[in-house]
């Protein structure tokens, strides 16, 4: 049966946002401990642990950290596989190498089974079940609804959020009606889509939300220069006044990311809808947007002589080409 992803914003109350926060930190230390376990394992003794070690030793964990004890197995289990798939790309060349998390980077933890948790909606609002922690109020509309599998509680810019697995009959899947026309669509800057069947032409104006947002966003980080910022390299931690500027400014950023997904949600939501078959230019964004050469490496290639090699040119425009490209998010209109 086909897999389908719903998203819903929960709602705790003040007991349970500190209890959200205290089961992800845990998650956070196991995650960490797991980490460690493998590495002092093979550098003391050179034996690989694998999942079900790990897994097996988790009963005897618990009767030495027994906070562990109030959380579902099958959650812990699910950070343990985490760390496997983590060891899993390093060893095969296709990820870093695996690191220690802090709390800022761990967005959360997953319920891989139905224990542990029980959502009582039919898709449209309602209310989440969490072992130890009780029923959460939830909003938010899925377009197709069926039987619930996994369960991820996700922490994102001070929210809280539940991303549920549903198993969808294809009965559902094939009852969305579309027109059967054909068009071409060609992306641009200044015109977000200009759209043709071959006879009539029609153009989609870019919103531009990172720019009307940009002039906030510098008068923001003009004020976080002059508090005092975090640096490693001295061990000196950031101000609480330098902490307030930057979670206002991830606000502002926040805002202008969700305007975009949701304008490019409804434009593309209603080109499936009225076109049965959609023609696009193949874009690779992630090369178009790519940063300006510095000088001397296009003196380089070009076998330039030394006192030719001044600074670059045009690297202003290169930025703004850059954000306008980024702003209209053509990759996700793909």
């Amino acid at each position: 049966m086909p897999i389908r992803r719903v998203t819903f914003r929960l709602y705790p109350s003040k007991n349970q946002e500190q209890t959200l926060r205290y089961h992800r930190k845990l998650h956070k230390e196991l995650y960490n401990a797991a980490v460690s376990n493998r590495f002092t394992q093979y550098q003391k003794f050179g034996h690989q642990v694998d999942y079900l070690e790990q897994q097996n030793s988790l009963p005897a964990f618990k009767e030495v950290w027994t906070e562990y004890k109030e959380i579902a197995s099958q959650s812990l289990q699910a950070t343990l596989k985490r760390v496997d798939y983590a060891f899993g790309r390093w060893l095969k060349g296709l990820g870093k190498r695996p690191r220690f998390k802090s709390i800022r980077h761990d967005s959360g933890w997953t319920y891989p089974a139905k224990n542990g948790w029980k959502a009582h909606t039919t898709g449209d609002n309602g209310y989440l079940e969490l072992a130890k922690i009780g029923s959460i109020q939830m909003r938010g509309k899925a377009r197709i609804w069926g039987t619930p599998g996994t369960c991820t509680i996700v922490f994102r810019d001070g929210k809280w959020f539940a991303s549920i697995t549903v198993e969808v009959t294809e009965l559902l899947l094939s009852a969305r009606p579309t027109d059967f026309r054909s068009i071409g669509i060609d992306f641009g800057c200044k015109s977000a889509l200009a759209i043709t069947d071959g006879e009539t032409h029609s153009f989609v104006e870019a919103p531009k939300f990172l720019r009307k947002a940009e002039s906030q966003i510098k008068h923001l980080s003009k004020g976080k220069r002059r508090k005092v910022a975090p640096n490693r390299r001295k061990k000196q931690k950031a101000s609480r006044r330098w902490k307030r500027v930057q979670t206002k400014i991830s606000k502002v950023i926040r805002k202008t990311a969700n305007q975009r997904q949701n304008w490019v949600h409804q434009i593309a939501s209603d080109i499936v809808r009225c076109n049965s078959f959609v023609a696009t230019e193949k874009l690779e964004v992630s090369k178009m947007t790519r940063k300006a050469k510095k000088a001397h490496e296009s003196a380089d290639r070009l076998c330039l002589p030394q006192n030719s090699r001044k600074g670059g040119k045009r690297k202003k425009q290169k930025i703004g080409l850059n954000k306008s490209i980024l702003d209209v998010g053509m990759g996700m209109l793909r």
